[in-house]
C-alpha cells in the first residue's frame, strides 16, 4: 500500500468514525441498526488505531503542525477508546468516555483545519485565516451543541407527565374503552396488542448486571404483588365469584401484568393461578417498560412497550447473550434509555401516581365513580411536596416517594452512582408478605422503616371529665364534598362546621414538664397526640380499609394493677383489636351495611368514617380514666401506635375462609354479601412458605410515657396545672392541630395562644389562631391575629392565605386576590389557593380569566371537584353551554352521593363502638380489665348521634360526646 493511499485510507476512516462517533452520541437507542453502528464504530476504531500507531512517528515528523496535533489526539482518544473496550463506560468511569469524545473531537478538528489550510480555504493568513477558522470551530461547536441537545434536552422533554385538558366524563373514555383488551383498568400498550407473559418473567435476566437490586426486588411488596400473594390471591378470587372477571382487570393493571398484557386474564383464575405466570408478580420489566404516563389521575394510566431487543437479553444461546451484554457495557445508554425515561427520575412521584392513586366507577362496582386509596394529592399538596403553600410544618427539604420507600443503599451494580443504588426492597409498612414467606431480613428492614420516627406519640394533657359542654364540638359534620372512601387533606376544601365550637378545657399540661396529679374516685381525661413527621402522605396509606392501625393506651399502677387498657389485642396479642379503640382506617359498609372486610372496595357503598392523618399533621386523641379507690400512689400512662397488616379478620378469611355451613345461606350480590364465614377451610395449598394462617406481628411505630401522682378522695381537686417554655411549642401545636382537624376550634385556639405567648415572635401562633378564627367566622380578632402574623413575616405564603380568605368575606376582591398572589409567586401549585383567587375572579364577573384561572388547577388535577363547579359556572357566564355541561357532567362524576349516608343509620346503632369512632370529637373508655367489676354505667348513659346510646358503647369500652359526622 502506497503512502498516498495509506494516507487516504487514514482519511476516509476518520471521517467515518466522526460521522458514526456523532449518531452514536445524539441518538442513542435500542434498535438493531444502532448496534450495527456501534460495532462498526468499534471496529473501525481498532483497524485505524492498529495501523495508525506503526506510522504515527513518522506521520508526527511530517505533517503539518495542525496535522500533527490532530494526529496526536486521535492517538490518545485511540488509547481511550481500546481501554473502553476492557471497562465499558458505566456511570462511573462517563468522565473516560467524555475524555475519548473531546480528545477525538480537537482530532478531528484540528485535521480538518489542516487540510483546508493546504487548500488555501483558510485564506493566506492573518485576520482572515483567523476569521476562517473561528467559522470551522464555530461549524464544530454547532454540530456537537446540536448533537447534546437532541440527546439530552429533546429526550427529556419527549417524556414528561402532564395532564389532559379535562378528565375522562366515564370509565367508557379511560384506557382502551371497554373493548379494550384490558379494561377497564386503564392501562394500554403502546401497539394496542398483547405482550408475551414470558417477558415479565425475566426478572433474572436483569440479575447479571443488577444483582443486588435483583435481590432487593425479589423480597419485596413489588415481586409479591399478584398471586404468589395469599391475601391478594383470595381477594380475586373472591371478586370474580361475585363480581365476575372481566372486572377483576381493573387491578390488574397495576398487579399482574404477565397475565393482564398476555391475554391470560381473560380465564378464571381458579384455572391459572397456580402457573409461572401467576406468580411473576410486578416484574422489573413491568415499571421499567412504562414509556408513557398519561395522566396522575392513577387506575394504571400508562403505556407499556414491548423492547424486542429484549430477547437478546434473555436468550438461552450464550453467544447472543454474551454478545448483548458486552454492547450494553460498552455503550449502556441504549439500555438506559429503553428501561429508564426521564420522568422515572424526575417526575417520581407522578409516575408512583399511576398505580398509587385508584378509582372505581360503574364497570368495576357497578354503582358510581369513588376514589378508592390516593397516596399522590395529599402529598402533592402537602408541605413534604414543597408545592402546598398551607401546611401546619415543611420539612428542611421537599420529599418525594423515593427518599422513603428507596433509599440509597451501597452497592457496586452496574449503574450505581458513586457506589449507590436506590434499594427496590421498597422499604414500607408491609410486614405481613414477609412472614408468610418467612423472610427475616425483609421482615426486619419493614419494621425498621415503620420504626423510624415516621410519628410520634405524646401523652400531652390530662383534665377533668367534667360533663360534657353541649357546644364541645362543632355542630356538624366534616366530610368532603368528593366521593371518596379515602381521606381528603389540603389537596381540597372539606366541609367542616363554621361558626362558633369547641370549648376550652383546664388542663395540666404539657405532661412530663409539669407534675400532674389526679384524685381517686375522679374520672379524667387523658390526652394523647399522635404526629405524622417522617409521612409523606396520610397515615395510615394504601389500602386503609384493609389494616390493623390503633392507638392503644395502658395506665399501671406502681403495684403492677392495671387500671385502664384501651386498644387491646384479643388472644394473647394474636387475635382481634378490641372494638372500642381509637383506629386510624376507613371503615366502609356495602350496600347491606356488612362492613367492607374482604378487600371488597367494589362493594363500597358508604362510609362510617375514614379517620386518617395528614402529612405534617396529628390527631388528638382523648381516653376517660377513671381512678378507683385501689389505686397506688402512682399511675404509669404507656399510649403505644400499633400497626398490623392485615386487618385480624382479612387474614383469617384470605388463608381459611369458606361459607359457614352451619348458619343459614345469605344472600350476594355485587353491592352485598350477608353471607357468614368460618375460618376453617384447608391451608395446605395457601401460596407462602407457612401452610397455616399467619400470626401477623404487631409493630408498635411510636410509643411515650407519662406518670401520674394519685392523691386521696379527700383532698382538694388537683388544679390545672400549665407551663410554657419556648421549646415546648411544637407540642402544643400538635395539641392545637388535633383539636382543631376535629372542629374543636375553640380549644385549637386556646392552645395555639399558648404559643404567642411563649414566643410572641414565632409567627406559626397567630397564624393558627387566625385559622380558626377565620373557620369560626369571626373576622374582627382574626384579622388582628393574622396582622401580626404578617408584620413578623410578611411573605409567610400561610398568613397571606387566610389573610385573603377574611378579606374575600369582606368584601375586599382586589387586596384578596392581591395576597393569593403572594401565595402563588412561592406556591404555584397549590390547588386550593388557585380555585380561591378564581372563586374571586368569578365574583368580580371576570369570567373569563377565571376560567383560565381555573384550568391551571385542572392542570395538576383534572378531577378536581372544585375547579370543575367552578369552570361550569365562569362558562355558563360566559354562555358558552356546551364547555358548561362539560364540566358539569365532571362536577356530577366526581361529588359525593350524599343519600348514601342513609345506609349508616342501622350499622351505628347495631355497633355502638363504630359510631363512637364517626364522631368528630369522641373519647374511649378501658376495655374490659380481669376481675374488674362494672363501675360508674349510669356516667355514661346519654344519647348519641345515629339514635344509639352510649350506655351500649360503655360495654364495649367507648363514651362518646354528642358531635356530628365522619372526619
Amino acid at each position: 500500500m502506497t503512502i498516498g493511499s495509506m494516507s487516504q485510507w487514514r482519511s476516509r476512516s476518520v471521517i467515518a468514525l466522526a460521522a458514526s462517533a456523532v449518531y452514536l452520541y445524539a441518538f442513542p437507542s435500542a434498535n438493531l441498526p444502532y448496534i450495527l453502528v456501534v460495532l462498526f464504530h468499534l471496529v473501525a476504531g481498532i483497524l485505524l488505531t492498529v495501523l495508525l500507531l506503526p506510522f504515527l512517528v513518522r506521520v508526527l515528523r511530517t505533517s503539518p503542525l495542525g496535522a500533527r496535533f490532530g494526529w496526536l489526539f486521535l492517538a490518545v482518544g485511540a488509547v481511550i477508546g481500546v481501554t473502553l473496550i476492557f471497562t465499558g463506560t458505566p456511570l462511573g468511569r462517563k468522565w473516560l468516555l467524555y475524555s475519548h469524545i473531546l480528545a477525538c473531537l480537537l482530532g478531528v478538528t484540528s485535521l480538518a483545519g489542516s487540510w483546508l489550510a493546504s487548500r488555501g480555504w483558510l485564506g493566506a493568513g492573518g485576520a482572515e485565516d483567523a476569521l476562517r477558522s473561528a467559522a470551522l470551530v464555530v461549524m464544530v461547536a454547532g454540530i456537537s451543541a446540536g448533537a447534546w441537545w437532541y440527546r439530552t434536552y429533546a429526550w427529556n422533554n419527549a417524556y414528561r407527565i402532564t395532564n389532559p385538558a379535562i378528565s375522562p366524563a366515564t370509565m367508557d373514555d379511560e384506557g382502551d374503552g371497554p373493548q379494550g383488551k384490558f379494561f377497564p383498568s386503564s392501562a394500554q400498550t403502546k401497539d394496542h396488542g398483547n405482550i408475551p407473559a414470558k417477558y415479565f418473567m425475566q426478572s433474572q435476566a436483569c440479575e447479571r448486571c443488577h444483582e443486588d437490586i435483583y435481590k432487593q426486588w425479589n423480597s419485596s411488596a413489588h415481586h409479591f404483588s399478584s398471586f404468589n400473594n395469599q391475601w391478594y390471591r383470595k381477594s380475586i378470587e373472591y371478586m370474580q365469584d361475585v363480581a365476575g372477571v372481566k372486572s377483576s382487570k381493573w387491578c390488574a393493571g397495576c398487579h399482574d401484568p404477565s397475565l393482564l398484557f398476555s391475554g391470560m386474564f381473560d380465564t378464571p383464575i381458579r384455572q391459572i393461578e397456580n402457573t409461572p405466570a401467576a406468580k411473576a408478580g410486578l416484574s422489573c420489566l413491568m415499571c421499567h417498560s412504562i414509556v408513557q404516563v398519561k395522566s396522575t389521575m392513577g387506575q394504571g394510566d400508562f403505556t407499556l412497550e414491548y423492547p424486542k431487543l429484549h430477547e437478546l437479553a434473555a436468550s438461552e444461546n450464550p453467544f447472543v447473550r454474551t454478545l448483548h451484554d458486552f454492547v450494553v457495557k460498552l455503550n449502556p445508554e441504549p439500555h438506559r434509555r429503553t428501561f429508564l425515561k426521564p420522568f422515572m427520575r424526575t417526575q417520581v412521584a407522578e409516575f408512583c401516581s399511576s398505580c398509587h392513586k385508584v378509582h372505581l366507577d360503574v364497570p368495576v362496582n357497578h354503582y358510581r365513580w369513588v376514589r378508592g386509596f390516593n397516596e399522590y394529592d395529599n402529598w402533592q399538596a402537602s408541605g413534604v411536596s414543597g408545592q402546598g403553600a398551607r401546611s401546619f410544618y415543611y420539612p428542611a427539604n421537599p420529599m418525594m416517594c423515593a427518599d422513603c420507600h428507596m433509599p440509597q443503599v451501597p452497592s457496586k451494580d452496574a449503574g450505581n452512582v458513586n457506589g449507590f443504588v436506590h434499594s427496590h426492597r421498597f422499604p414500607g409498612a408491609n410486614t405481613a408478605v414477609p412472614t408468610a414467606n418467612q423472610d427475616p431480613q425483609q421482615l426486619e428492614i419493614s419494621k425498621r422503616f415503620l420504626q423510624d420516627k415516621q410519628l410520634t406519640v405524646d401523652i400531652f394533657a390530662v383534665s377533668p371529665a367534667e360533663k360534657e359542654n353541649k357546644e364541645a364540638a362543632a355542630p356538624g359534620a366534616a366530610r368532603p364534598e368528593l366521593s371518596t372512601s379515602f381521606a381528603v387533606g389540603e389537596e381540597a376544601e372539606v366541609l367542616t362546621p363554621t361558626g362558633a365550637a369547641g370549648e376550652v378545657r383546664a388542663i395540666t399540661a404539657p405532661l412530663g414538664v409539669v407534675d400532674a396529679a389526679v384524685r381517686r374516685g375522679d374520672d379524667v381525661r387523658v390526652d394523647v397526640v399522635v404526629r405524622t413527621r417522617k409521612v409523606g402522605h396520610f397515615f395510615p396509606g394504601g389500602t386503609v380499609d384493609a389494616f390493623d392501625v390503633w392507638l392503644e393506651l395502658q395506665a399501671v399502677d406502681e403495684k403492677g394493677q392495671r387500671i385502664f387498657w384501651s386498644g387491646k389485642v384479643e388472644e394473647d396479642g394474636n387475635g382481634p383489636v378490641e372494638k372500642g379503640a381509637h383506629f386510624y382506617r376507613s371503615l366502609q359498609i356495602d350496600a347491606h351495611g356488612n362492613p367492607i372486610t374482604k378487600r371488597n372496595a367494589w362493594a363500597n357503598r358508604a362510609v362510617m368514617y375514614a379517620h386518617l392523618i395528614p402529612p405534617g399533621a396529628a390527631d388528638t386523641a382523648h381516653f376517660r380514666l377513671y381512678i378507683p379507690e385501689s389505686a397506688g400512689e402512682k399511675i404509669t400512662l404507656h399510649a403505644k401506635l400499633n400497626y398490623r397488616k392485615f386487618l385480624w379478620w382479612n387474614t383469617q378469611f384470605a388463608f381459611a375462609g369458606v361459607e359457614d355451613a352451619s348458619k343459614p345461606k345469605g344472600d350476594v350480590t355485587p353491592d352485598y354479601d350477608d353471607r357468614k364465614w368460618a375460618f376453617t377451610g384447608d391451608t395446605s395449598q395457601v401460596v407462602g412458605e407457612l401452610k397455616k394462617i399467619p400470626d401477623l406481628p404487631v409493630i408498635t411505630v411510636a410509643e411515650d410515657t407519662k406518670s401520674l401522682r394519685v392523691l386521696p378522695r379527700s383532698a382538694r381537686a388537683p388544679k390545672p396545672d400549665v407551663k410554657l417554655a419556648k421549646e415546648d411549642w411544637t407540642r402544643w401545636n400538635d395539641y392545637g392541630i388535633g383539636l382543631f382537624l376535629q372542629g374543636d376550634l375553640k380549644g385549637a385556639a386556646a392552645a395555639f395562644e399558648k404559643i404567642t405567648q411563649m414566643d410572641p415572635q414565632n409567627p406559626d401562633g397567630w397564624v393558627n389562631v387566625g385559622r380558626c378564627l377565620v373557620q369560626e367566622g369571626d373576622t374582627s380578632d382574626a384579622r388582628k391575629v393574622l396582622e401580626k402574623a404578617l408584620a413578623i413575616a410578611p411573605k409567610l405564603a400561610r398568613a397571606n392565605f387566610f389573610y385573603a380568605r377574611l378579606l374575600r368575606e369582606e368584601g375586599k376582591y382586589d387586596e384578596a386576590a392581591g395576597r393569593l398572589q403572594i401565595v402563588l409567586a412561592q406556591y404555584p401549585r397549590d390547588r386550593v389557593v388557585i380555585n380561591e383567587l378564581g372563586r374571586i375572579l368569578f365574583l368580580q364577573k371576570r369570567y373569563a380569566e377565571a376560567a383560565k384561572t381555573f384550568q391551571q388547577t385542572l392542570a395538576i388535577d383534572p378531577e378536581d371537584l372544585q375547579a370543575n363547579y367552578n369552570l361550569m359556572l365562569c362558562y355558563n357566564g360566559l354562555g358558552d353551554e356546551t364547555r358548561a355541561n362539560e364540566h358539569k357532567e365532571r362536577y356530577l362524576r366526581f361529588k359525593a352521593d350524599e343519600s348514601s349516608q342513609a345506609i349508616t343509620g342501622s350499622y351505628r346503632q347495631a355497633h355502638p363502638e363504630d359510631n363512637n369512632e364517626r364522631q368528630l370529637v369522641h373519647e374511649h373508655v378501658s376495655g374490659a380489665l380481669e376481675a374488674e367489676k362494672p363501675k360508674k354505667t349510669a356516667l355514661l348513659k346519654k344519647p348519641v348521634a345515629g339514635g344509639s346510646s352510649v350506655a351500649a358503647g360503655a360495654k364495649a369500652g367507648t363514651v362518646t360526646k354528642p358531635a356530628g359526622g365522619s372526619r
